[in-house]
């Protein structure tokens, strides 16, 4: 019922020509097609940005927010939400904020007193 299509008359010519080439002169024979290898699996590093600020311009900035967001956070402090999660990050490993609560990357921090 299905099979192989039939072979326009171009495409059958082409094949024929590149039979002949590879069997009378061995041209092509030798010669390597260059491919691109993907390695999968490795990620691209991409560095961002963080703000010319010390910590204490930081948290003067952030101790209005109601509640310290990530999203909260990249709006006061005027960058985009990878950069505040590092700068959250960070303040909380130098004890300068608390994460209080939140699930799932979503947390809330508040300052550390």
């Amino acid at each position: 019922m299905g099979g192989t299509k039939k072979k326009t008359l171009a495409s059958m010519e082409k094949s024929q020509d590149d039979n002949a080439t590879n069997a009378a002169g061995g041209e092509e024979k030798g010669k390597k097609k260059t491919e691109k290898t993907k390695v999968v699996g490795e990620r691209k590093r991409v560095d961002v940005l963080l703000p010319r600020l010390n910590d204490q311009e930081l948290m003067k900035s952030l101790t209005s927010l109601k509640a310290i967001t990530i999203y909260g956070a990249a709006r006061s402090l005027s960058v985009n939400a990878a950069v505040a999660k590092l700068v959250l990050s960070s303040l909380e490993a130098k004890g300068m904020v608390k994460r209080v609560g939140g699930f799932s990357g979503h947390y809330i921090w508040t300052p550390a007193s």
